[in-house]
């Protein structure tokens, strides 16, 4: 069952291209934050309803929660949903607090992520808040529960880590598979307009947000073929993420919550 303000769907630039898509979505009333945890490089993504202050927090850390709780109330916001892109392996969601420090919001990740969670999805749902909506489009290959958030008028999408700037999450670990994020990326990413700003969950170089037209263009994964790619991937030889064996069981039962 989906819970409320959860419904199904049917199924069937650069500086100032990013300047403009803001403002179209700002015009529209739609309250937006990227803010930043600096040891595990990752971002977190608060959206909201000017008018009727409902809030969707994307993303959120555990050690920035009071931070996080903090500007919501500053705000005057009412914070309904808190929803992970992924069960994430390099840090401990916020969920499980933030639940406690805004009452009545709720936890969300996808159906197929194996983690708890108040409320769970799959591709084609929808997360509403006032006026607006993310839907939920199904991006695996990082990990089997991967998905791309993407604002109902398609201006920006919040794509965790399956697509990062220049670059994509890894797949060694956590149900990885090269060839599942490729087709994920190319079929449901890239498939959005050009101009549709995408925010990932992470980055290590300091920016902060991409297009689907830069990265199509000048992703140095993901513009070669498939087989290049899975080549690619297979070969990166990264350390293992620091937090993970903490993290992933931690984010398996959504995050601390005593």
């Amino acid at each position: 069952m989906l819970g409320v303000g959860l419904s199904r769907l049917g199924h069937g630039l650069l500086g100032p291209v990013r300047a403009y898509c803001a403002m179209a979505s700002a015009g529209k009333g739609l309250i937006f934050r990227q803010l930043f945890e600096p040891v595990s490089c990752t971002y977190t993504y608060l959206l909201a309803d000017e008018k009727t202050k409902e809030a969707v927090l994307i993303d959120p850390v555990l050690e920035k929660a009071d931070r996080d709780a903090r500007l919501i109330k500053d705000l005057g916001l009412k914070m309904i949903y808190a929803a992970n892109t992924h069960c994430h392996a390099d840090h401990i969601t916020g969920t499980g607090v933030l639940k406690k420090l805004l009452p009545g919001s709720k936890s969300v990740i996808s159906k197929d992520s194996g983690a708890k969670a108040d409320i769970h999805i799959q591709a084609g749902d929808e997360i509403k808040f006032g006026n607006f909506a993310l839907e939920a489009r199904s991006t695996p290959g990082h990990t089997d529960g991967c998905l791309t958030y993407v604002l109902n008028d398609k201006s920006m999408a919040f794509t965790g880590d399956a697509l990062l700037i220049r670059g994509c999450g890894r797949t060694d670990f956590q149900q990885g598979c090269p060839s599942k994020l490729y087709h994920s990326v190319h079929t449901q990413i890239f498939s959005l307009p050009s101009e549709c700003l995408l925010y990932p969950a992470h980055d290590y170089t300091g920016q902060t947000v991409t297009t689907v037209e830069e990265e199509k263009k000048h992703n140095p994964r993901l513009t070669k073929s498939e087989a290049e790619f899975v080549n690619i991937m297979n070969n990166l030889n990264l350390k293992k993420p620091a937090q993970i064996d903490i993290a992933v069981p931690a984010n398996l039962k959504c995050g601390i919550q005593d």
